[in-house]
């Protein structure tokens, strides 16, 4: 057909594809005129008209809303800054969207009441500068704030979670889980404690030169028994609860004695609260590193040996 030839609504629909109506409705509001009408009275269409509707329903399916779509093709705004802006809300409705997606996974899969519901959602929102005041805070009641010393100070680095600009669905959830945790005043309570007894054994009189770690001396006595399957309360375990106490006893300065043990049973108990692990393999998600070595057989298998022998 020529340029010049004028089109019934009929055939600009046969053309786009567009139902007559839908061609009608954008008519109707200017988005899409006539060039004339029959002599019959109805509404004949210039052949731009087929480019302009398909423009017109690319941008629909795009989310564009109409009065936006009707400046774009009258030119009065350029399509690369509508498209520009376009993306850009899309992007604050995707990260609203995977903020709700990790709220509900995180309530279906924990249980969640109510309660812990709205905290979470509340949680997920938090600007950059509120994520991080609330894990300052968090940090700060665990290690006792900026004059915590160096130690320490590495410690609170390696707790830190840094969430990227564009977290995946994963990040947002394990974000979302971590924030509640770092909430649970239990939680922080139990994490003061072991630094604090941490500290302690630092400053006790006992062994000089580089302190050897519990949670190292730990896994590296208990894990060969495991291994061997040797049972907590067998007496193939004698040997390397001995070698546990022994190293507490050094570290303290202190006499391998009953009190000795039962101090290193509590230690160990606190070691072994669950929600200090869900906390280290959160905080790799978020912060994109390995996974963690999974220490609570060790130290439910050093838990179980050391009560029976303090028992006895």
């Amino acid at each position: 057909m020529d340029d010049d030839t004028l089109h019934p609504i009929g055939e600009l629909a046969r053309r786009t594809g567009l139902a007559v109506r839908t061609i009608r409705f954008y008519s109707d509001r200017g988005i899409v005129t006539p060039a004339d009408r029959s002599p019959a009275g109805y509404r004949l269409y210039a052949t731009d008209a087929v480019a302009r509707l398909d423009l017109v329903r690319t941008l629909r399916d795009l989310g564009l809303d109409l009065p936006t779509i009707r400046k774009v093709v009258d030119r009065e705004v350029s399509l690369p800054e509508v498209a520009e802006a376009h993306a850009e809300a899309l992007a604050v409705q995707i990260r609203t969207l995977r903020q709700r997606r990790a709220v509900l996974t995180a309530v279906a899969t924990r249980g969640s009441t109510p309660e812990e519901t709205d905290l979470m959602h509340k949680l997920a929102q938090l600007s950059e500068r509120e994520r991080r005041s609330l894990i300052d805070d968090f940090l700060g009641s665990v290690f006792g704030g900026p004059g915590a010393g160096p130690v320490f100070a590495a410690a609170m680095r390696s707790m830190t979670p840094e969430l990227p600009d564009d977290p995946d669905d994963e990040q947002v959830q394990a974000w979302t889980e971590l924030a509640v945790l770092s909430q649970d005043p239990e939680f922080r309570a139990g994490l003061r404690r072991m630094i604090e007894d941490h500290a302690a054994e630092r400053a006790s009189g006992g062994t000089t030169g580089p302190h050897r770690d519990l949670v190292g001396t730990v896994r590296d006595q208990v894990g060969p028994a495991l291994t061997a399957g040797i049972e907590p309360a067998s007496p193939r375990a004698d040997p390397v609860v001995a070698a546990l106490t022994g190293h507490y006893a050094r570290v303290l300065g202190r006499p391998d004695d009953v009190e000795l043990r039962r101090r290193l049973l509590t230690r160990l108990e606190g070691l072994g609260d669950t929600r200090r692990e869900r906390y280290s393999q959160l905080l790799a998600v978020i912060n994109r590193w390995p996974a963690p070595e999974s220490l609570t057989p060790v130290i439910e298998w050093s838990v179980e040996a050391l009560r029976v022998r303090v028992r006895r």
